[in-house]
């Protein structure tokens, strides 16, 4: 018990409960208690074979993985490279092929869990198929209790707030709050629920003891 940080001693006892809910779901997951024992856990799963790449995501950019990657020598798919908006949907194209994918998630639940909501669609094509590996990292702070929790965290909370980085036209955007809109601009186009990973392994689930990303 850390009574100097309560919330890291408290995220620390529930994480690792939520860690074995996910491996009863067939995932692999693991806990780390900061941000640089995260980024070490997410080399440490990847091949130096692999060709990566990933996902949108302030999570990543947070821990600064992209770099770590980039930076330990392994081949990347990066769709940020690309010179014209044609050219950036073809990387972002080929990236589903990758070997391993990182990607964040927009809410997991105490059973087990993952819930997201994409706009394009592209992060979660890879979350559901695709590459060989799909690495997930996300903080504590998007932690819920029920699914249904996890649907009103990110159309109430998440998905406005994400909006404001996202170019586009929506009542959120405006507002601040979800809109239920039918914008060609809405960011909430997919919603998909991962109750079960399979095959058995395929997708790794890292819990950060902090507070990361919306």
């Amino acid at each position: 018990m850390n009574t100097e940080h309560p919330k890291q001693s408290w995220y620390e006892l529930v994480g690792t409960k939520i860690v074995e809910s996910f491996k009863r779901r067939h995932f692999d997951a693991y806990y780390c208690a900061t941000s640089a024992e995260a980024v070490k856990k997410i080399l440490s799963l990847i091949p130096k074979t692999d060709v990566v790449s990933w996902g949108g995501s302030t999570t990543l950019t947070t821990l600064g993985v992209q770099k770590a990657v980039k930076d330990n020598g392994y081949k990347v798919i990066d769709r940020d490279t690309a010179k014209t908006p044609q050219e950036k949907t073809e990387i972002t194209r080929q990236a589903l092929l990758c070997d391993t994918f990182l990607m964040s998630t927009n809410a997991f639940t105490q059973d087990g869990e993952l819930f997201n909501i994409d706009g394009n669609g592209n992060r979660l094509g890879a979350l559901v198929y695709g590459p060989k590996s799909v690495i997930v990292v996300t903080g504590m702070n998007k932690m819920t209790k029920s699914l249904a929790d996890a649907v009103d965290r990110v159309r109430s909370f998440a998905a406005p707030m994400n909006h404001q980085r996202i170019p586009g036209t929506t009542p959120c955007t405006e507002t601040g709050l979800c809109g239920d809109c039918k914008s060609t601009d809405c960011i909430c186009a997919q919603m998909v629920t991962t109750r079960l990973c399979r095959p058995a392994g395929r997708i790794k689930i890292i819990l950060v003891g902090e507070d990361l990303g919306f």
